[in-house]
């Protein structure tokens, strides 16, 4: 989850940047939606950065054996989790109502493109595809992906074994790009067509529906079915993750972007995944 967040920010969101950057000298899209998504996304991280605080203040030497020795904390974080989960899953309800319903037009650029960029817009295409032949085919490709989702997820370990590599670095970096190959082409192609409200859409959209949605509710889940499931993450986890956040809002709040901007993006993520191969 952490790596599919990581990559949709800094390597989707930095490639797609500089691809824009370099078909033209700046581009634009409405910086108060951005803002409202970065925001949210920046207190998904703040949750998770209050259960490892919490641990690292409260917990004990660890009592008992491997692979769950009680430190003392175990109580707290279930009951921070169970808690902030509940409140995030309400908050992030209330952001798709805000944004579908009452305020769609911050999320879309108010402001004229240049007159080069009028003329190489395109006709919008009318759909090809009826409701029930494009609900099938979502279904169809989530069962094939699924089986080789687990194909992968099964040959990571002999993969780690093979060729020496951490299986931290596998499941945090390389198994996300593979993940969010479709979204990383997506994004890149739609900034390269100057339509950065979609691009920003995708890589913080997608961002925010793994922190703010399904990381919760996975705990939820874990708490019906009596599974100790917590956002508790180690400290490194978090400092990259918060790190990253703090410079996609530094970076998206004047509502432009340049391929400078987007080499900065993808240079922290490199620097991430370096951190966790030493790792």
């Amino acid at each position: 989850m952490l790596g599919s967040i990581l990559s949709n920010i800094l390597l989707v969101l930095g490639c797609a940047f500089f691809a824009g950057g370099v078909k033209r000298h700046e581009g634009v899209f409405e910086a108060t939606g951005a803002q409202a998504a970065s925001s949210l996304m920046t207190l998904a991280c703040i949750t998770l950065i209050i259960p490892a605080a919490y641990h690292a203040t409260f917990a004990r030497s660890p009592v008992g054996d491997p692979p769950a020795p009680d430190d003392g904390s175990k109580a707290g974080l279930l009951f921070i989790s169970h808690g902030t989960s509940i409140i995030l899953l309400a908050l992030y309800g209330a952001y798709l109502f805000f944004q579908l319903r009452t305020h769609p037009d911050l999320f879309k650029l108010r402001s004229p493109r240049n007159d080069d960029d009028e003329e190489e817009e395109e006709e919008e295409e009318g759909a090809k595809m009826n409701l029930p032949a494009a609900a099938l085919a979502l279904l169809g490709v989530t069962v094939v992906t699924s089986f080789c989702a687990d194909y992968l997820v099964a040959s990571i370990e002999e993969t780690a074994d093979r060729y020496n590599i951490p299986e931290t670095f596998i499941g945090l970096i390389l198994l996300p790009i593979v993940a969010n190959a479709a979204e990383h082409f997506t994004a890149v192609f739609m900034a390269m067509k100057n339509k950065m409200e979609v691009t920003i859409g995708i890589a913080v959209g997608s961002s925010i529906q793994i922190s703010a949605f399904v990381v919760p509710l996975l705990v939820i889940i874990g708490w019906i079915t009596k599974k100790d499931l917590t956002l508790f993450f180690s400290n490194f986890e978090t400092v990259a993750l918060f790190v990253s956040v703090l410079l996609v809002n530094m970076l998206i709040q004047d509502g432009k972007s340049n391929y400078m901007e987007g080499l900065m993006l993808i240079g922290l993520y490199f620097v991430i995944a370096l951190a966790f191969w030493a790792a």
